[in-house]
């Protein structure tokens, strides 16, 4: 009974991505060595873009955190991801946990959400983990 509880539940949450990347920008696009577009693998890939977006004006900090997801599976899915805020000597400025649900096959999320950060010179993004689970 217990290892198909444990079976169940490795099928269930399925693979998780714990290496530390760069976040993916609406911008930038992988090349091969060719010229020719590469996508990135396996569900990371279905996190589009990853980006601060500075909404500053009149004095006040106003930077915020968006992002894209497209779910390129076969069925509805949730994503989770970890994420860390560097500056340029590597110290973590701010880190949290994102979080999309019930997005469709095919279906495009968009999504944004507040930060501490005083600044977005200098600052780069890294997705610490990241996650793909089937929805129900």
């Amino acid at each position: 009974m217990v290892v198909i509880v444990v079976a169940v539940l490795v099928i269930a949450l399925g693979d998780s991505d714990e290496s530390t990347t760069p976040a993916p920008s609406a911008t930038t696009t992988p090349t091969t060595q060719q010229g020719q577009t590469r996508e990135p693998e396996g569900e990371r890939s279905d996190l589009a873009s990853f980006q601060l977006d500075d909404r500053s004006q009149a004095g006040i900090t106003d930077i915020w955190l968006v992002w894209t997801i497209k779910n390129s599976s076969s069925e509805k899915s949730d994503y989770s991801w970890e994420w860390e805020a560097v500056d340029a000597s590597g110290t973590r400025l701010e880190n949290g946990s994102q979080l999309e649900t019930d997005v469709q096959p095919g279906q495009t999320a968009r999504g944004e959400y507040p930060t501490t950060l005083k600044s977005v010179k200098g600052i780069k993004l890294n997705i610490t983990s990241f996650d793909r689970t089937a929805s129900y």
